[in-house]
């Protein structure tokens, strides 16, 4: 079971819609299960350093099976470092990605960028929302 590109391209575009809604610049990612880019759009404007921070932060979703925030806790606790480190630094343990999950597993997450943690992370549970 996967996610198609009709449906990222879906919550690709629900995410942009809140972060327009809350008047904020973002750029937004889905990726799939294997935290590997499916679809992404970065706003006009919106800073070049949200396109690092939306991926990282959707790897980190679709790789733990939980929101990103939900690491960010335990972001320098040995293992989560030891992950981060083993695949290849691109994991971002911070708020702002919500994993895409269909009948109990992981097939994405979508991770955005730009706004505070809580608009990101409401931007990216509005574009899920659209599948």
């Amino acid at each position: 079971m996967s996610l198609t590109l009709a449906e990222a391209n879906r919550i690709v575009e629900g995410a942009l819609a809140k972060a327009k809604e809350l008047n904020i610049l973002i750029s937004a990612v889905v990726v799939d299960g294997g935290g590997r880019l499916l679809a992404f759009q970065r706003m006009d404007n919106a800073t070049w350093a949200s396109v690092f921070g939306c991926q990282g932060k959707a790897i980190a979703a679709a790789g733990f099976g939980r929101t990103s925030g939900e690491l960010q806790g335990r972001a320098d606790a040995p293992i989560i470092r030891g992950i981060v480190a083993a695949e290849g630094g691109h994991m971002i343990p911070s708020q702002g990605a919500v994993p895409i999950m269909r009948d109990g597993q992981v097939i994405g997450a979508c991770g955005v960028g730009g706004g505070t943690s809580q608009e990101d992370e409401d931007c990216a549970s509005a574009g899920i929302a659209k599948i």
